[in-house]
């Protein structure tokens, strides 16, 4: 029978980019803010790297090994949780601490629910916001060696909004500011998301609409309203371009629809927002993110384009 008469089941259009190479990609565009980190905070950070990707790692094979399930570590998806935990920890937190996020963003976010592709929330995110409950004090100790005091979003919210002397948005822009280890130069995330974006691996509805929302909230709500620097500190302090970029594009807790892609950055930069003006703390956007993950179905539900030919039921009864 000839090749043509062929026909295989459902999808026939199929991408070339395996899971494996996907990450590989956000690896490599994560490397500019990792290497940054490591120049800025010193050998700590890469321990801290090191041991947050190990415990990863080694949380998925174990799990795996002891459920007699499939080996899913070279897929790279843990190694990815684990960067991308340590590039939103501080340098200074304990080693041990780190290993424990590890394992609760494998075991608990990943794994219990199914494995890749069945969690609910971004693993890395849901791993720093136990991380914030359970050891509040050491998660927003951003002392070290290279830098003592608060972060500029702290400093700033010190203020009540104004931007205070001793900080400079440029100083923000190159990372030249206390954070966590990826947070703190906007150029270097940048250009990993430029990578991203270069490689087809993420598009702009998710970040532009997250960026967009967020700048027009703290415009009309922000302590200093309709003062540009406030806003350009607001967009580059703290973890807002990496959880845009990195974080809130996660293929499997963000919706596939393009209208709902949208909604999502809209409502993670509301989200933002809220948090950032009316919250405890001055950050905001690890809880936005995972918020917004839980309306990720309700948002798929109302976005999903309807089939071709469908008629919608009003217009069928008239």
């Amino acid at each position: 029978m000839s090749d043509f008469y062929h026909v295989s089941s459902s999808p026939h259009v199929r991408a070339k980019d395996s899971t494996s190479r996907i990450m590989r990609y956000v690896i490599i565009a994560l490397l500019p803010a990792s290497l940054f980190g490591i120049y800025n905070f010193g050998y700590r950070a890469l321990l801290l790297i090191l041991i947050t990707i190990a415990s990863c790692v080694a949380s998925e094979w174990v799990f795996n090994k002891i459920l007699h399930k499939k080996d899913t570590v070279s897929d790279l998806s843990a190694v990815v949780t684990g960067l991308l935990l340590a590039l939103n920890l501080p340098v200074s937190l304990p080693w041990w601490e780190a290993v424990l996020g590890g394992v609760f963003a494998i075991v608990i976010v990943k794994m219990m629910f199914g494995g890749l592709g069945q969690n609910f929330m971004n693993p890395a995110l849901g791993a720093r916001c136990f991380l914030l409950i359970a050891f509040a004090a050491d998660m927003t100790n951003f002392n070290c060696d290279a830098y003592t005091g608060a972060t500029p979003l702290a400093l700033i919210r010190e203020n009540n909004g104004a931007i205070p002397a001793e900080l400079k948005v440029m100083d923000m822009l190159t990372g030249n500011t206390a954070g966590t280890i990826g947070e703190t130069c906007v150029i270097a995330i940048l250009l990993g998301a430029i990578i991203l974006i270069m490689l087809g691996v993420i598009n702009l509805r998710i970040p532009a609409s997250y960026l967009i929302t967020f700048s027009l909230f703290m415009l009309f709500f922000g302590a200093s309203r309709f003062d540009t620097t406030y806003l350009v500190a607001e967009l580059c302090g703290g973890g807002l371009m990496l959880g845009a970029f990195f974080m809130a594009t996660d293929y499997v807790t963000s919706p596939i629809t393009p209208k709902g892609q949208i909604l999502f950055g809209i409502c993670c930069g509301l989200l933002t927002g809220i948090f950032r003006c009316f919250g405890a703390n001055a950050e905001g956007v690890s809880f936005a993110i995972i918020l917004s993950n839980l309306l990720v179905p309700l948002i798929e539900k109302i976005t999903v384009p309807r089939a071709f030919g469908v008629v919608k039921e009003g217009k069928k009864n008239e």
